[in-house]
Parts: structure tokens; C-alpha cells; sequence
């Protein structure tokens, strides 16, 4: 199946080689970690192909945003990491350009003559885990050019941005990170698996750890510091803070250890320790040289509408680079505001909690894309019950509302998030997207109150049935 797939890209290719290069090529990406890779990716197939386009990083491709482009000139579309969702649309709206679809998103069944769809689901390849939307790109664009293959670490920093890295990679995923080490784009090295690394102090990283959540360090400050001090490790490294990244061998393994000790009574306390990827060619202790930091950099951007930025740092521009660095500060400043406000509205009539699920309806007080972001950070804060659903809400500016779904639990792998999001959909009306450990929607503002109602209904059940099925 995946060279069937691989040949498959390659016919595909053949047909944009065909194209006409007075041309102008319009191309759609999605605006996460993913989407921007995908997205960086083929702007450099095209600026080495000596192509004209014109792009856009898009939020959701709704049917409003299908129609808009349908009243432009251009004859030729490209959608990277969207686009296999919305078939029927494209093919009604779109039905007299050629359109080709790089993604890897689960695909309506949905066929039409002008659409060249590349999908790995399409092959029995699972597109949640064994490859990413800039994986996709990445295959397509070394079909058509095969310098790109030194852009494999793109891919893989999309793939983990889409959190289909877990000690490791599956199958095509692999082969790309392999790629990426042979060119020498990435080190793969062992190592503690904390986010920050490179940029936060030590005691900060083990404080904002919650996967691998570290028992009474987690979320406490003074306990991380005083976690610190009891093994040895100095939280201050002459007049800054000590990082990670400047741990000798010994005070690594030490810290390791005392980290595994804590979490002893965890299902998989050893988890701490696996594959961390490193950027070579970066700057040390910048947030560019780890390629989860490096992710989490491009997801800011495309939630603060500078995907532009992220686009330039994956293509090595350094003076945008530096800026995309700077603009990490906007995105804590509004994820620091999205979680005041949940804090200070936890028992307001904006916050849903029963057993099996919490929905948080922030209206217009935080940014529609960072909702995800909001989910994400409150089910992995401990403090939601292991197994149920977190759901967070807010308004967008087209008088539609922006839906995310997490789940509290990092045990429940086969819970379907997409699955149980098209549930709530069915019942109420709207779009359905995502994958299968965090899905999202689009929902018409005037339907919240039937859409919460399904939710809380749904959610509730399938939190028993979980439970049932753990007995």
C-alpha cells in the first residue's frame, strides 16, 4: 500500500508538471504547525519550479470561504493539509477549475474529474499518525523536484506540530525523519522529553510539565525548585536561570532518575526519556533548534495571522525568523489571557461541568484560534478528571462559532474525537473537522444553545461508555 501510494504521487506530479507556468497557481494551506510546513514546503516547490502564486493560510475552509474563491481568475488551486473534508463543496463551487488536494485529514468519498486528490486514507494508510499534511507535500514536491528531499526536517516539524510523534515515528513518518538525519537537518538524540528546553529555565519546564505529568512538581513553582535543590541542581546558573540544555551528563541522568522516581506510581513512568529532535543548524537555546519548540513557534503564528513569519522561518529567512521568535511573546500574552479569563469565569454560566464532560463558551473574550489551545492546556492540566471531554467555544467574526474537542486522559488512544464531533454535528448542523485526538467545528452562532445541549447529551454517554468498557 505504500508504494502503491508513493506511485500514485508520483502520476499526480506528473499532472502538475503539465501546467501551463504562465499560470498562476492559487494555493490554500491551514493555518497550525502543519498547515504552515505544508504550506512552506510548497512555496519552495514552486519558487524552484519557477511558478506565479498567490496564497492564503485559512482557519477553516468553510463553504463562505469556498465561494470566494470560486469568484477568482485563477484556473489552478492547490489545498495543502485542508481540503479532503470539503469535496462536495469544492466540487459544486469549484467544479470549473483544476484543483489538486494534498492531505491527510479522513476524506469525504466524494469524487470529481478537475480534483487530484492525494490522500493516505485513500491507501489504508492512517493519515492521524503515519504521515502529516506537510508529509504529503513533502512526498508530491520530491516527485516533482528531487532537491527538495532537504526539506524532510519541514515535514517532520509538521508532523510532530500534529502530534503524530510518540517515542518515535510509524512508517512513512520514519522514512522522512530519515531523510532529515541522512541530509543532516536533524539529530535524533536521547534525551528528556520536556517542552522548553532550550528557552525556559529548568525549574519553569519541570513547573509547565503536565505530559509527562511529574508529581508535585507539576503546576507548583516552589515544588519544581525545591524538586531542584533536593537532587543537587542549582535553578540558577550564575546570574540567569539554569536550562536544560545546560546539564551536564551526570545532572541529566540525575535529573532523569528523580523524575522517574516521582512518577513511579504512573501507568508509564519511564516516559520522560525518548527521542528528542534537534536542529543542528539552529542557534542553540533557540526556539528553532527543537523541532517541538520549533512546531509550537509555527502554530503561534498562524494563530496570531502571521503565518507569513512561520512560512519564512521554515525557509530559513533569519531576519523573519527573528521575528516570528518575537511574535511567541503576542501568543503567551493571549493564552495567559484565555486562562485568566477561564479561571476568573470557572463558575460562571459560560463554564458547563458534569460528569464526563466541561464546555467552556468564552464568547468573544478570547481568539477563536487559540480555542484548541485553551482544550488542550486544561486537559492536560490535571485538574479534569482522567477520561472526561473538554470542549471550548468561542465566537468568530463571520457570526459562526469555533468548536474544539480534548479529551482529559492520555491512556484512552482508540477515543475517536472526530468520530464523536460529527455526532454532535448531525444533530445540530454545521462542519466537522480534525483528527482523532483533537477535533473541531463550525457551528452558526444562533445554533449554541441546541449544539451545547447535543454535546452535553453525547459527551455525557460516551464518558459512561468508556468507563464501562475500562471495567
Amino acid at each position: 500500500m505504500y508504494e502503491a501510494f508513493k506511485d500514485y504521487i508520483k502520476g499526480i506530479a506528473e499532472k502538475f508538471k503539465a501546467i501551463d507556468k504562465k499560470e498562476t497557481i492559487r494555493l490554500i494551506s491551514h493555518l497550525d504547525a502543519d498547515g504552515i510546513a505544508a504550506a512552506s514546503i510548497m512555496i519552495r516547490l514552486l519558487n524552484k519550479d519557477n511558478r506565479k502564486y498567490s496564497i492564503s493560510i485559512v482557519h477553516h475552509l468553510t463553504e463562505p470561504v469556498i465561494k470566494a474563491l470560486s469568484k477568482e481568475a485563477y484556473k489552478y488551486f492547490i489545498f495543502t493539509d485542508l481540503g479532503s473534508g470539503q469535496i462536495h463543496l469544492i466540487k459544486e463551487l469549484l467544479k470549473n477549475k483544476t484543483i489538486f488536494i494534498l492531505d491527510h485529514h479522513k476524506p469525504e468519498d466524494a469524487k470529481a474529474e478537475n480534483i487530484y486528490h492525494v490522500n493516505p486514507h485513500h491507501f489504508q494508510i492512517d493519515g492521524s499518525y503515519e504521515i502529516a499534511g506537510s508529509g504529503v507535500v513533502y512526498l508530491f514536491a520530491c516527485e516533482v523536484n528531487n532537491e527538495l528531499k532537504n526539506l524532510a526536517h519541514v515535514a517532520i516539524i509538521g508532523a510532530i506540530g500534529d502530534i503524530q510523534e510518540e517515542q518515535g515515528f510509524s512508517e512513512i513518518n520514519k522514512q522522512i525523519l530519515d531523510i532529515a538525519v541522512e541530509v543532516g537537518k536533524i539529530k535524533v538524540i536521547k534525551g528528556i522529553r520536556v517542552f522548553g528546553a532550550q528557552t525556559r529555565p529548568l525549574h519553569k519546564v519541570l513547573e509547565y510539565s503536565t505530559n509527562p505529568y511529574i508529581p508535585g512538581v507539576s503546576g507548583s513553582e516552589s515544588g519544581a525548585i525545591q524538586f531542584l535543590q533536593h537532587i543537587g541542581i542549582s535553578p540558577k546558573n550564575g546570574n540567569g536561570w539554569t536550562k536544560l540544555v545546560h546539564l551536564n551528563d551526570e545532572e541529566l541522568k540525575r535529573l532523569a532518575t528523580a523524575i522517574i522516581m516521582k512518577r513511579l506510581n504512573e501507568e508509564k513512568p519511564e516516559d520522560i526519556i525518548g527521542n528528542v529532535y534537534i536542529l543542528p543548524q539552529e542557534d542553540k537555546e533557540s526556539p528553532t533548534r527543537d523541532a517541538k519548540e520549533f512546531s509550537t513557534l509555527l502554530n503561534a503564528c498562524g494563530r496570531l495571522g502571521k503565518a507569513s513569519l512561520g512560512i519564512g522561518a521554515c525557509l530559513g529567512d533569519k531576519k523573519i525568523k527573528e521575528r516570528a521568535i518575537r511574535s511567541m511573546v503576542d501568543y503567551k500574552r493571549e493564552l495567559v489571557n484565555a486562562l485568566r479569563w477561564y479561571e476568573a469565569n470557572k463558575e460562571s454560566e459560560n463554564v458547563i461541568k458534569d460528569d464526563g464532560y466541561l464546555i467552556i463558551n468564552a464568547r468573544d473574550n478570547i481568539m477563536p484560534t487559540i480555542v484548541g489551545t485553551l482544550a488542550s492546556i486544561i486537559s492536560k492540566s490535571g485538574n479534569v478528571k482522567e477520561g472526561n471531554f473538554v470542549m471550548s467555544m468561542a465566537d468568530l467574526l463571520d457570526g459562526s462559532t469555533k468548536v474544539s474537542l480534548r479529551i482529559a486522559s492520555n491512556k484512552q488512544k482508540d477515543v475517536d474525537l472526530r468520530e464523536i464531533m460529527k455526532k454532535i454535528i448531525d444533530k445540530v448542523g454545521g462542519e466537522a473537522g480534525g483528527h482523532m485526538h483533537a477535533a473541531g467545528a463550525i457551528i452558526p452562532n444562533e445554533k449554541e444553545e441546541v449544539f451545547i445541549s447535543a454535546a452535553k447529551f453525547i459527551l455525557k454517554n460516551k464518558a459512561i461508555e468508556e468507563k464501562v468498557l475500562e471495567i
